[in-house]
């Protein structure tokens, strides 16, 4: 790494952290019901929807009313994709007349884009035309992104309400979600990446003839408008098959820049937006300070893993001159923001890669498997991340509420055994699911049939799909071919678990909160904007996901790991 590189990346972090702290104060007025900039343009167009459907703005729900509609809207969505993804060749926007997608692939491409997952075990441009693409599977990343957002928005006004009974309407928080935050940032973004070359078109593929006289087929399509809300929303499904790797997705360093900076814009901004949301804007920075130390350590790992080459390599003199791996990497992008795209991508829940992830060294996918393992929650996917980081708040309190003989509470709130229930399930059920789901996979036919790499990096690439799937990610070690009957299946019920086992705890927790009294602090609260409590928190997070996962990856990178200082390869 040169001296550059350092300059380059810290810069990016500091415009990064400036934006988000920008639009975390901006969503926090816009969730309050306050008047934004944007207002005189789509306040407009948010009456009209609200008249349209029948929605009372101020109508506020009960966290099972809440949560009655988040299922019912997430299984409409799925029922419709998958109807319009079997129907494509007898709709139009297909030129290139591609056939109904197969009933498992359709089915696990449904849940996973109403998921947010957005697994793919298809190559997008030989599989869904543009109608599917358009009119599915982008509009389902705005969807699924804003609902997201919308979640996390009861648990915050759980802490902040006073003996209520209502958390909220779920209609409103979805439609302020999409309308003034992922829309407009989407159109700048998609502006921004067609000049810089992103291909948006609804031309057919282009043939070009090789300088052998052979043709060679180039698919282009309505890419843009695709990418820009699938790396703002915490989405990652690719237009192309190779994703954020093809040349027409992210074709210069400069829209590599602008794309790994809008994976991480909003996650970070929700940080702050939940410190100004609960007034204490102290707390949201403590919060962001667990998250990026967290961030900056698997970075760490991951940059020392790289740079430095293969030893089997090295052993044939090889490795020189250039001695680093950029195996599975770009030339455009090379080490660096390949790493560093590959920690936004695991910690965000985003999924896209630029690089691919089965080549990176052993201690690479040791951090990207346990990035997406603890529940995505360093930062995490738009909205959910923060439930899932709020969980190990609850989980941390308890601890330190027996440390210092003390009821547990956080933000004025006392955290009981029910609130106590509810996190441990968010945090275990897809955890403890993802390890069952491997397990069948290794040890059935079925599951190994496609398997292209044997021992510990064959139990990775299943393991990393698993993790993939119950963590709401969409990335993969691509060594394993998931386009079959038994990975469309299982991975799709992961996906279900990962989403439904972290939002409805949630709404439960908010619920349950909103109804008690807010308790002055006193001489005996622990303190929780201080270096302890980040230590605690960045400390419960580490154990849990060692606890859970040690025994499984000590089989996997672990032992790929030192096999390949051994010199054995697989």
């Amino acid at each position: 790494m040169y001296y550059y590189d350092i300059i380059f990346i810290t810069s990016f972090f500091i415009l990064l952290i400036i934006s988000s702290v920008l639009l975390g104060k901006y969503m926090a007025g816009l969730y309050d019901g306050k008047r934004t900039f944007l207002s005189p343009v789509i306040r407009p167009l948010e009456l009209f929807i609200y008249r349209l459907c029948g929605i009372s703005e101020t109508e506020e729900m009960t966290w099972k009313r809440y949560a009655r509609a988040f299922v019912i809207f997430n299984a409409t969505g799925i029922a419709f994709l998958f109807l319009l993804q079997t129907a494509q060749g007898f709709l139009p926007l297909n030129p290139q007349r591609l056939p109904g997608v197969r009933w498992d692939t359709a089915l696990n491409a449904a849940v996973s884009f109403v998921t947010n997952t957005n697994w793919q075990s298809y190559g997008g441009e030989t599989t869904m035309s543009y109608l599917t693409q358009m009119l599915g599977l982008a509009v389902q990343n705005f969807l699924s992104a804003g609902i997201g957002m919308a979640v996390v928005l009861p648990l915050i006004r759980g802490f902040i309400s006073r003996e209520s009974e209502t958390v909220g309407n779920i209609w409103v928080d979805l439609t302020r979600s999409v309308l003034y935050i992922l829309l407009p940032l989407s159109i700048v973004v998609c502006l921004v990446l067609i000049s810089l070359g992103v291909v948006q078109t609804l031309k057919p593929s282009l043939i070009a003839h090789t300088l052998e006289g052979a043709q060679q087929v180039i698919s282009v399509g309505p890419a843009a408008s695709q990418i820009a809300i699938k790396q703002l929303g915490s989405n990652g499904g690719g237009f192309f098959n190779a994703n954020s790797a093809h040349p027409f997705e992210n074709p210069t360093f400069l829209s590599d820049l602008v794309e790994n900076f809008s994976i991480l814009l909003i996650p970070f901004a929700f940080v702050f937006m939940f410190g100004y949301m609960i007034k204490k804007s102290r707390q949201g920075r403590a919060l962001f300070m667990v998250m990026l130390i967290l961030f900056i350590m698997g970075l760490g790992i991951m940059l020392y893993a790289e740079y430095q080459p293969s030893p089997a390599l090295t052993h044939a003199g090889l490795a020189a001159p250039v001695n680093i791996n950029m195996e599975g990497k770009e030339t455009r992008f090379g080490v660096l923001w390949s790493a560093l795209w590959s920690q936004s991508t695991t910690v965000t829940s985003n999924g896209s890669v630029n690089s691919m992830h089965d080549s990176f060294m052993p201690l690479s996918g040791l951090v990207q498997m346990f990035n997406i393992g603890i529940g995505e929650v360093i930062f995490g996917g738009v909205g959910v991340g923060l439930i899932g980081m709020l969980f190990y708040v609850i989980l941390s309190m308890f601890v330190a509420g027996l440390m210092i003989g003390r009821t547990p509470e956080y933000l004025g709130k006392k955290l009981g055994p029910y609130e106590m229930v509810m996190a441990m399930i968010s945090m275990l059920l897809p955890m403890i699911a993802l390890v069952i789901f491997s397990a069948i996979a290794i040890s059935t036919a079925a599951g190994i049939s496609s398997l292209n790499n044997p021992s510990s990096h064959g139990l990775s690439e299943i393991l990393y799909a698993y993790s993939s799937a119950h963590g709401n990610n969409g990335s993969a070690f691509a060594g394993l071919n998931a386009n079959i009957v038994f990975y469309n299946c299982t991975l799709a019920a992961g996906m279900l678990i990962g989403r439904f086992a972290t939002i409805l705890p949630a709404l439960a927790v908010a619920g349950s909160l909103a109804k008690k009294k807010i308790v002055p602090d006193s001489g005996a609260t622990f303190p929780t904007t201080g270096v302890m409590f980040i230590i605690v928190v960045i400390s419960v997070i580490i154990i849990m996901g060692a606890l859970t996962f040690f025994p499984v990856y000590s089989l996997g990178p672990i032992l790929e790991h030192l096999f390949l200082n051994e010199l054995k390869l697989f």
